[in-house]
């Protein structure tokens, strides 16, 4: 029997310089605290400078000298977006890790000021933008990884990613029940994980991007749905799903190994294994059949990169280092 992969895994990350989006909670914070405990600069990039900032102390107070930093990020707007990036870019020259945790569910179809629907804004497109605008401290940097957060999910949705109307603007029932919409954004966030690797090999850069997912974990998570919806959630889904639910700390430890693991390759996909996959300690898993679609993955990147304005191109980013 496999050994279990836990916290213990995590080396000396010394020298190294983390963003985590999404940091200040839940599997973004679990992730995080291992990270800064052993040594790493963390910086979390979150959408609440308060929430963040108290994330930070509560960081520091459990590892004293712990270098934590925060950077406002709300990754529903492209303009957030822009200057976070270019903030991240002045105060840091180099970046060793990137992990695209943070993610939403909405009760309700929203737009963006960028005119996008909230769930594929939040959870696609904003990270693919930011990735973008500071994968140029990532690439001459060896070892260093984007490690994009999953879900579960991304098997439920129906006839893979909507390419005819990503934005669920064509009388779609679009609520919390039927999560069409966040099942749509973390299939994207597969599909991403995958063409960004290929440009990383192709292009022959020493940086991978790697994806995980926590399996079924008790965090914040829905905290954006309205009173109503989280009644539901609360009344009818928690309790038969309360044993099937693990702590925050077991579920990061998906996108630790992703971050971190010296055997983890470009396209890898760590999670809960098993048939159900809903909680468990990490080991590498397969996605759907979906995710693997070469076609869909860039179809997807044109889509991004016309949705954002934001180009990534590998080679040139590496010929200009």
């Amino acid at each position: 029997m496999a050994r279990r992969w836990t916290e213990a895994e995590v080396s000396d990350q010394s020298g190294r310089v983390a963003v985590v989006t999404g940091g200040n909670t839940g599997l973004g914070f679990a992730t995080a605290r291992v990270l800064a405990a052993r040594g790493a600069t963390v910086v979390l990039a979150c959408r609440s400078p308060e929430r963040a900032a108290a994330a930070a102390e509560r960081i520091r107070a459990e590892s004293p000298g712990a270098a934590v930093e925060t950077l406002l990020l709300d990754l529903a707007s492209q303009e957030s977006v822009r200057r976070a990036a270019a903030e991240l870019r002045a105060a840091h020259p180099r970046l060793d890790l990137l992990v695209n945790n943070a993610g939403g569910l909405w009760p309700r179809r929203e737009t963006t000021v960028d005119g996008f629907e909230r769930t594929l804004a939040t959870n696609h497109l904003g990270p693919f933008a930011f990735t973008g605008l500071v994968l140029d401290r990532l690439l001459p940097v060896p070892g260093s990884r984007v490690v994009t957060v999953s879900s579960i999910g991304h098997r439920f949705g129906s006839g893979g990613f909507n390419f005819d109307d990503p934005h669920f603007t064509r009388g779609w029932v679009y609520s919390a029940r039927d999560r069409a919409a966040y099942f749509q954004s973390k299939l994207a966030n597969l599909l991403f994980t995958y063409e960004l690797q290929r440009r990383f090999a192709a292009a022959g850069a020493h940086t991978i991007a790697v994806a995980a997912h926590p399996g079924n974990a008790r965090t914040e998570f829905g905290r954006e749905l309205d009173p109503a919806s989280r009644a539901v959630m609360s009344r009818w889904l928690r309790p038969l799903t309360w044993w099937l639910l693990q702590d925050p700390r077991v579920g990061a430890l998906a996108t630790l190994r992703a971050a971190v693991d010296p055997d983890a390759r470009g396209g890898d996909f760590f999670g809960p294994p098993g048939r159900t996959q809903f909680t468990g300690h990490p080991a590498k898993i397969e996605s759907s059949p979906q995710s693997y679609d070469v076609t869909a993955q860039r179809r997807l990147w044109e889509l991004s990169e016309g949705s954002t304005g934001v180009t990534i191109d590998v080679r040139e980013l590496l010929t200009n280092q």
